[in-house]
């Protein structure tokens, strides 16, 4: 499933095409993705004008001029594609899992006021789309209970060291839990933890203090984070087996990887000697240098 730096690629490619234009008509050629879309989904969206588009966890959100949110999650195998006015065509987020009869699984189109067409296509159907009051956002089921964005200024040391305090969890599990951190998946959490030279192995508790403030692992684990889902981004993502990233190109970022998918290969920081080593924890591949994660 995209992470956090896959979804705000996403984000960036739409961006442009979306806000200040309008919907002038939506086909809904099925009545539901994962789950049932709203009532009157295309007549609800017609005629609406989008003013934002925003990115919460790996959730998209295009603001809308009627006080509503257009909720959309990819899901596994959700995808746009662009068709300009012009004839150009361009696939932000573009996911690449074989799809046999393309038009088959074309399940909505959103036709612009401009005359663009975006397109969405999910082969499996773990995509979904919604409709939410934005006055009522915040206290709905799919946001409730997220986490701090780890982008944001409020995700700080002594802000991670508050929440970690007596957590007997080991701290790869607590770094994918949603309900700490909104849209760091599993990728990314490896690959933080590597280069803050912290063992996914460690309980969460032991990077604060008794009294809940940060040790020198919580500042390291922070920028770690930061940097890494930045410089993700910066890459387009990570393209797997599925993700592509704004104009249709491979993300990048899989050739960066210091440790996630890499078991039994050289740990690539210089002078460790160590071997990275696979297990499972929480159902999901840890990935991690025993040598010199500590």
């Amino acid at each position: 499933m995209p992470e956090l730096p896959e979804v705000e690629t996403v984000r960036r490619g739409l961006e442009p095409i979306l806000v200040g234009n309008a919907f002038a008509r939506v086909e809904q050629r099925r009545p539901d993705l994962r789950f049932p879309l709203p009532k009157r989904f295309g007549e609800r969206l017609s005629g609406r004008k989008i003013e934002a588009l925003d990115r919460r966890a790996k959730y998209l959100l295009a603001r809308l001029d009627d006080g509503e949110v257009l909720v959309m999650h990819l899901g596994m195998t959700g995808s746009f594609s662009i068709d300009y006015a012009n004839g150009d065509a361009e696939a932000p987020g573009r996911f690449a899992h074989p799809q046999a009869d393309i038009p088959k699984h074309e399940h909505i189109v959103f036709h612009l006021g401009d005359g663009t067409a975006v397109r969405y296509s999910d082969a499996r159907r773990f995509g979904y789309m919604d409709l939410i009051p934005e006055n009522a956002l915040e206290q709905h089921a799919l946001f409730k209970g997220l986490g701090v964005e780890p982008l944001s200024p409020a995700f700080t040391p002594d802000w991670l060291a508050s929440r970690l305090k007596g957590k007997a969890t080991p701290i790869k599990v607590a770094l994918v839990d949603q309900r700490l951190i909104a849209g760091l998946g599993n990728i990314y959490a490896n690959e933080a933890l590597y280069s803050a030279r912290i063992s996914p192995l460690k309980l969460a508790g032991s990077l604060a203090t008794k009294s809940g403030k940060p040790t020198p692992k919580t500042e390291a684990l922070v920028a770690a984070v930061t940097s890494v889902l930045e410089k993700a981004i910066r890459a387009g993502g990570s393209s797997l087996r599925d993700y592509r990233r704004a104009d249709g190109s491979l993300g990048s970022f899989q050739h960066r990887f210091k440790v996630y998918g890499r078991e039994g290969k050289p740990c690539s920081r210089k002078g460790c000697g160590g071997t990275v080593r696979r297990i499972v924890q929480g159902g999901r591949s840890t990935f991690y240098c025993p040598t010199c994660q500590r």
